[in-house]
């Protein structure tokens, strides 16, 4: 299943999106359900739209933080001339910094030097604290494409990664939430990051989901042993070898296996 947060009419609402891969009646729509089901028990209203007639949001805003996980590729730590950490490092992202598909990545004035990062990301379904890796699938609600936007010179001249990753817009999720693949399945998916440039289009990330060091249901258990884990909280997983700059004018496509395409603009901070 896939749950997609939506505005039509100029209301938020949330839904169920069938595809034409689906093979079922009503491709590219979206059933309309009666409420978040991260926040409790929903049922469908009976309405249906059509893809095109709404506008897709970030399929969740984290109800308390994103936790975000450095350094879980080991070709991109090599990349950077870094170790692999023996444990996962651990940074958070603050909520402000998400947005959906479609929604401008702003490049700050303070900074020369932003780079996209592809990733997985994990979508918690209730409060959880001290998660077992062994019963992590438990407590996630299901995954969605993210894209960790970083100041690489702030990351460096800062000493530490508040600021680097934590600007508004530096966190598009989307651009829906998958729920039906198990861990293992989520473990071995194809992801990738493009840049279209002056019309043409970079090829930059390449990788897949089986190259993290420490696996998604360890990260839940090691990320719910330091804090409790809340419905809508976002664990993002790490990126792979390939990360590049960009530029205003840019839209940079982070795409995963099964569960969609995420397009964002690149555009320049307001004078």
């Amino acid at each position: 299943m896939r749950i997609a947060r939506f505005v039509h009419d100029d209301t938020i609402g949330f839904g169920t999106v069938e595809l034409p891969d689906d093979a079922g009646e009503h491709p590219d729509t979206i059933q309309v359900l009666n409420g978040d089901p991260l926040v409790g028990p929903v049922q469908y209203t009976g309405e249906r739209l059509h893809l095109d007639d709404v506008r897709l949001v970030a399929p969740v805003i984290p109800r308390s933080k994103v936790v975000a996980i450095g350094r879980n590729y080991a070709a991109h730590a090599a990349e950077f001339d870094n170790d692999v950490p023996e444990v996962p490092m651990a940074f958070f992202k603050p909520n402000t910094s998400v947005i959906g598909p479609g929604e401008p990545i702003v490049y700050p004035r303070q900074t020369t030097a932003v780079d996209h990062e592809a990733e997985l990301a994990v979508v918690i379904g209730r409060i959880c604290k001290d998660v077992p890796a062994e019963r992590a699938a438990e407590v996630i609600f299901g995954y969605t494409c993210a894209n960790d936007v970083s100041a690489r010179d702030l990351q460096k001249s800062d000493g530490q990664w508040a600021r680097a990753k934590g600007f508004d817009t530096f966190c598009p999720l989307g651009p829906w939430i998958t729920t039906h693949l198990s861990i293992e399945e989520a473990s071995n998916l194809g992801i990738r990051a493009t840049v279209t440039r002056d019309g043409d289009v970079i090829e930059r990330q390449d990788s897949t989901t089986a190259n993290m060091v420490h696996g998604i249901a360890d990260l839940v258990a090691f990320v719910s042993a330091f804090t409790t884990l809340l419905p809508g909280d976002v664990i993002l997983t790490g990126t792979p070898e390939g990360v590049g700059r960009l530029e205003p004018g840019d839209v940079v496509t982070v795409e995963v296996d099964g569960l969609g395409a995420l397009s964002n603009p690149v555009v320049a901070a307001e004078a």
